[in-house]
């Protein structure tokens, strides 16, 4: 039996999902429930009945919860998080380490990019879109009250980047709202909407405000060109004149995180301008010099915060896929060798990763942050760099289960056809599952991103409960490891990161605990990419594979993305307006090569994503399915790029379950 629902706009809430066929089994006189409902916001075709008792079985793995970081007040010892209590990821405020979690905003659609009024935080600015189109509009909460004002045009352009002056008295912020394409930068007091006015008109869909001088006379301005590629301006506020920081037009090069500095003559940023890795770097204004501040670390600089006084900065360094905390005298351009305690706190942690900005407290002496490890879900995390206390504010839920004992990763490397090395983390199963174990290969997006170990959330149910390893592959393309490596896989090279997933499977068969005969191949978005053309070039070698919002066709993919999109996408995959490029697409189009994929393929897609439209995923469905091949297909009317509803998300992840028990492990 096979479900099909058409696209609607009122779902079925998760909680009624199992309730309601376990009321039409028991209707009937039978025993047993009867199957989850998929809700009316579902596409499923090809899906067989997913049993109530196989959703009851793996409900405590879909109840992990996770806590972010948004701001700390900047008046009081207190912070906004993003957690989830029902459906999707709302903002709460805490007032105390391990305080109770407050929710203030109540939308069925997740919210974003919170920032409190820098001064004395009456309210603060969010961003929320609507079923994941990312069309997000900006939003005033006045706290006290609970009002909402809508800031932005509340149609189809995108808004964000908020950056708040140095008075608190306006916002500037980057919109598509004039063709949808472009992304022209704004400044606004939020106090009053129609303050509004458009600063500095551009071409191009990667510019953003970055800081404001501390005289709120300037505006920092990035351009985006690439991964491997931006650019820096100043730009006056009134006049709206631009001009490009000394320096920064001599060869290309990233900047990420660019701040003023407090005296304002000059830029701290990570750059990897002279250098294969992002190295924190002061910019000299007036002379174009740049200074190196983190030489000798052979590691990207992922982010970094400057305190209210100027004179330290922490910065956070990703060493092989882990995060070191570090701090800068700015007065000194050396870092400080932290308390002991605090190393020690730290440490006791355990290995992880920041996934999100580390933030000052106004005080300057307390950093927060959101950390994950393999044992710990997301939470949000305070350091007192003087006495080295760490404060746990959130402590999440983990649907009752043990994290502690969940399955570390180990860091693997193998070789690659061409001799590079590629590594990857692999999760292994637990250990009462004896012999060979079968292999789920997940590949991350981007491609211009990296897996690093966090917190696997439901995907432990693999390893505690199928015995199913899981191997996270960075392979050529992924940031982290240096810009000569994030470019490997540019353009017409783009099958050589493919070739190294070929090289991953050899891999795996030189391992004594993996089973290379029950590999599953799966990813999102770009990892999307790769798991079809995995699937069309080792077919023979693997069991099936779950495609999420990945790309089929590049050149319809192209036609199709948000045109803000479009130029950046150009860069990294070529352009698919020059004939040559376009028939290098046509060429390796897994779309174009359906016929080769003879394993089970599931699908997913969101209806409303604006990246990788969901027709990428119906053209392939349709395609594989006149192989014969079984073919499952499950879409969201109410979801953009991945599934960010809890209920849909539940379903999906039912449903994955079902694909690996039916088509991996037997």
């Amino acid at each position: 039996m096979t479900h099909r629902r058409a696209v609607l706009a009122v779902a079925v809430p998760a909680f009624l999902m199992v309730t309601l066929a376990m009321g039409s089994g028991a209707a009937s006189g039978r025993d047993e429930p009867g199957p989850v409902v998929p809700g009316e916001n579902l596409v499923v075709d090809g899906i067989p009945p997913i049993p109530a008792r196989m959703a009851e079985g793996v409900n405590r793995y879909t109840e992990f919860r996770t806590a972010t970081l948004a701001a700390w007040h900047p008046v009081r010892r207190e912070i906004l998080i993003t957690t989830r209590f029902a459906d999707t990821n709302q903002v709460h405020r805490v007032r105390t380490p391990g305080g109770a979690r407050t929710q203030l905003t109540f939308f069925p659609d997740r919210v974003s990019s919170v920032s409190y009024e820098p001064v004395a935080g009456e309210f603060f600015v969010f961003g929320k879109d609507r079923g994941g189109d990312e069309f997000t509009q900006l939003y005033r909460d006045d706290v006290a009250s609970g009002t909402l004002t809508l800031l932005t045009d509340g149609g189809r352009s995108q808004n964000g980047a908020v950056r708040w002056s140095t008075k608190g008295d306006r916002i500037a912020y980057a919109s598509t709202r004039r063709n949808g394409r472009d992304r022209d930068v704004y400044v606004m007091d939020p106090r009053d909407p129609r303050t509004d006015r458009l600063v500095l008109q551009v071409e191009g869909g990667g510019w953003a405000p970055l800081d404001w001088s501390p005289d709120d006379a300037k505006l920092l301005v990035g351009q985006g060109i690439s991964a491997a590629e931006s650019h820096l301006f100043l730009v006056d506020v009134k006049s709206g004149a631009r001009t490009a920081v000394a320096g920064d037009e001599r060869g290309p090069a990233d900047y990420n995180g660019s701040v003023f500095s407090r005296d304002g003559k000059g830029i701290y940023t990570s750059t990897d301008k002279g250098s294969e890795f992002h190295r924190l770097t002061y910019l000299d204004l007036a002379t174009g010099r740049a200074t190196p501040l983190s030489a000798g670390i052979d590691w990207d600089v992922d982010a970094f915060d400057l305190s209210k006084d100027g004179r330290t900065i922490a910065f956070v360094t990703n060493e092989d896929g882990l995060a070191v905390l570090r701090l800068l005298d700015t007065g000194t351009g050396r870092e400080k060798p932290e308390p002991r305690k605090a190393w020690k706190a730290m440490a006791d942690l355990g290995p992880g990763v920041f996934t999100g900005p580390v933030r000052w407290r106004p005080d300057g002496r307390e950093l927060a942050f959101t950390f994950s490890s393999a044992h710990t879900p997301a939470d949000v995390y305070s350091l007192d760099v003087t006495t080295g206390t760490v404060d746990r504010w959130t402590e999440s839920e983990t649907g009752g289960l043990d994290a502690s004992r969940f399955s570390a990763p180990e860091l693997v490397r193998w070789k690659s056809f061409d001799g590079r090395t590629m590594s990857g983390w692999l999760f292994r199963p637990a250990a009462r599952f004896a012999g060979p174990r079968p292999v789920i290969v997940d590949i991350h997006g981007g491609p211009e991103g990296q897996y690093q170990p966090t917190f696997l959330g439901r995907s432990n149910y693999y390893l505690e409960e199928l015995g199913v390893a899981i191997l996270h592959p960075n392979v050529r393309g992924s940031t982290g490891y240096g810009k000569t490596f994030l470019a490997l896989d540019n353009g017409i090279h783009r099958e050589d990161s493919v070739k190294d997933i070929g090289a991953l499977l050899d891999w795996i068969g030189t391992r004594s605990d993996l089973d290379a005969s029950r590999i599953m191949i799966t990813g999102g978005s770009y990892g999307g990419y790769m798991t079809l053309a995995s699937a069309t070039h080792f077919s023979d070698r693997i069991r099936c594979a779950v495609d999420v919002v990945g790309i089929s066709n590049f050149n319809t993919f192209m036609e199709r993305t948000e045109a803000y999109r479009r130029d950046l996408r150009r860069v990294e995959y070529g352009d698919e307006r020059d004939p040559k490029i376009h028939a290098f697409f046509e060429e390796i189009a897994p779309l174009h090569h359906a016929d080769q994929i003879r394993k089970p393929l599931f699908v997913v897609a969101g209806r409303n994503d604006p990246r990788v439209p969901w027709q990428e995923g119906q053209q392939m469905v349709e395609t594989v399915k006149k192989n014969g091949t079984p073919v499952w297909f499950l879409m969201a009317s109410d979801e953009g790029h991945g599934f960010s509803k809890k209920r849909n998300q539940d379903y999906q992840f039912y449903a994955t379950v079902a694909f690996v028990q039916e088509y991996l492990l037997k």
